[in-house]
């Protein structure tokens, strides 16, 4: 393990708010971005790949059938349209005729329960909610080398439609599935440059491997990373937003694929790559004048 290391150019809240948030994305368009129906929407629009949408659910006299329509397919993700953090996600798989998610069976009674508290606001801290039901990534090997368990997706900053910093969030032992730091996932550094993978950094240390596996992954090349920068330029060109954080999965069969749109992506990201964020916009050519 390595100390922790406060990495140079390192911006707070305040001045990323200042001089990147507020100058580059109108609060107007912020529900672009915020809500995942919404989100969605656009990127089908524009034929930007993501996840197929299996159902949008607005009252609860429409879960029942919406619930119905969605016994044809045998993995999903359930999303609320304005949560946050991973909270009330809920990726089902079905085994002998049996929904099951986070090492638990879940019957139809429960995932309509799940649904309405989605509805009611719940996992959202409004009043009420919309819920997104959606096809189930299925996870790249390259994921399963490094951390078996969970969805890992790759977090891109965009600036002015321009990539400027990357990492890749994995599950732990300890997240239950989740990616987020927040969650105790770990981070892992991307060299933007090389696509290669740096160091992980687990919220207080770094290292070079998984906290659950020896493996070291510095230096592990992601797959498809060309593919995936290209993909968060083209989705940062459709949004009115300057500055995004733009999660990417990278599918088994499909490649690449956008999760969701962030319109006040976390700092946690330079802490990662031991850079700050005004440090990777001054090795931008186009962005130095920030």
């Amino acid at each position: 393990m390595f100390r922790f290391i406060k990495p140079n150019g390192v911006m707070g809240i305040n001045k990323r708010n200042r001089t990147l948030i507020y100058p580059n994305n109108q609060r107007k368009h912020y529900k672009l971005a915020d809500d995942k129906v919404e989100c969605k929407q656009i990127l089908h629009k524009h034929g930007i790949a993501c996840a197929e949408t299996y159902a949008v659910i607005h009252k609860h006299s429409e879960i029942k059938r919406s619930w119905q329509h969605c016994q044809q397919y045998n993995a999903l993700a359930i999303k609320p349209a304005n949560g946050c953090g991973g909270d009330g996600i809920l990726i089902l798989r079905k085994k002998q005729g049996q929904w099951e998610g986070s090492g638990k069976v879940f019957a139809d009674a429960d995932v309509k329960r799940h649904i309405a508290n989605i509805i009611t606001g719940m996992y959202s801290m409004r009043s009420e909610d919309r819920c997104l039901i959606e096809a189930c990534i299925v996870p790249h090997e390259f994921f399963g080398s490094i951390y078996k368990e969970g969805v890992p997706d790759f977090r891109v900053i965009t600036l002015k439609g321009v990539p400027i910093m990357a990492m890749l969030r994995m599950p732990t032992s300890k997240s239950n599935g989740k990616a987020n730091l927040h969650q105790k996932g770990v981070g892992i550094g991307v060299d933007m440059t090389t696509g290669k993978l740096t160091q992980v950094y687990d919220g207080c240390t770094y290292s070079d491997n998984h906290p659950d596996n020896s493996r070291c992954v510095k230096g592990m090349d992601v797959p498809y990373w060309d593919d995936l920068y290209a993909l968060s330029m083209a989705t940062a060109k459709i949004f009115p937003l300057g500055y995004l954080g733009i999660d990417i999965v990278i599918d088994h069969h499909l490649g690449p694929q956008i999760m969701e749109v962030n319109v006040r992506p976390g700092l946690g990201i330079q802490l990662v790559n031991k850079m700050g964020l005004q440090a990777a916009i001054n090795a931008q050519p186009k962005l130095n004048t920030l």
